[in-house]
């Protein structure tokens, strides 16, 4: 870490983002994701955008998961503003000061509506597990961990971190943002998510929520990411019953795997069916 410190940028390279409909798996170095990217019918993009990066020597693996307020079309091109950003910071250490750039590209471009987004921007290091996380007004990843067999909610308020007060993107210029670090194990499970899920309607006229959401991952069978994704879908999509889709709504969901040397970079994608 202290090497890596003393150079600051990182040869990194995209390997998979976008903010149109989407249902894959990917492999990055010590991470397994999978993705589900819905944004509400009939557009085929919105203003939910996830982002991969790696970097050339293979060990630092970014991913970021944003949400325009709105959705479909409209906010289209704001997503994709986002991760022209994102693309031009992907070799940035300082992750905080790329949120803050996320930020200022809003106060630099928002025409005269309002504009703003939520932003949660991770770092992972496959070397030693460690994960550093931004959040930006977003929603909290649920966190398990696999030592202690337990779901909960990734806060900056974890034993690892300082009380943080981030701003969501493009409100206030020059807004401080912190960066986090934890420790992630083998098997630990991170599930990143857009608030079009947590605000579906149940049929008995409340909102899923956060701890909604919570429930049904702790009910979900245990298993890889390819497999916890699905479940959370099929989870989301029992609550709601017969009422409407809304919003637009994305899943990120990652798996701390061992990684072997004989790893490749940047892993394989698998497009699945929508």
């Amino acid at each position: 870490m202290t090497e890596t410190r003393q150079n600051p940028r990182l040869a990194c390279l995209e390997v998979r983002g976008g903010n149109e409909r989407a249902r894959y798996a990917i492999q990055l170095p010590g991470i397994s994701a999978w993705v589900c990217c819905r944004p509400i019918t009939p557009s085929v993009r919105g203003g939910d955008l996830h982002y991969f990066s790696v970097c050339s020597h293979g060990f630092v693996s970014r991913i970021a998961l944003a949400d325009v307020a709105g959705h479909g079309d409209l906010v289209s091109a704001i997503a994709d503003r986002l991760r022209i950003v994102l693309r031009k910071n992907s070799d940035a250490w300082d992750q905080s000061d790329v949120v803050r750039e996320l930020n200022d590209a809003f106060m630099t471009n928002a025409s005269g509506a309002l504009e703003y987004a939520t932003a949660v921007v991770l770092s992972h290091y496959s070397e030693s597990g460690e994960m550093l996380f931004t959040n930006a007004g977003h929603l909290p990843p649920l966190w398990y961990r696999a030592e202690t067999k337990e779901w909960n909610f990734l806060l900056e308020s974890t034993p690892y971190a300082k009380q943080v007060t981030d701003l969501p993107l493009g409100l206030i210029s020059g807004t401080p943002y912190s960066q986090t670090a934890v420790e992630l194990r083998p098997d630990d499970l991170l599930v990143m998510y857009t608030d079009g899920v947590t605000d579906s309607m149940g049929e008995h006229g409340k909102p899923l929520d956060k701890d909604g959401l919570l429930a049904i991952a702790r009910s979900a069978p245990l298993g890889p990411a390819a497999e916890i994704g699905p479940a959370l879908v099929a989870g989301l999509e029992a609550f709601r019953g017969t009422n409407p889709v809304e919003d637009d709504e994305t899943f990120v969901v990652l798996q701390c795997v061992p990684r072997s040397p004989d790893d490749l970079w940047p892993g394989s994608v698998t497009q699945l069916a929508l």
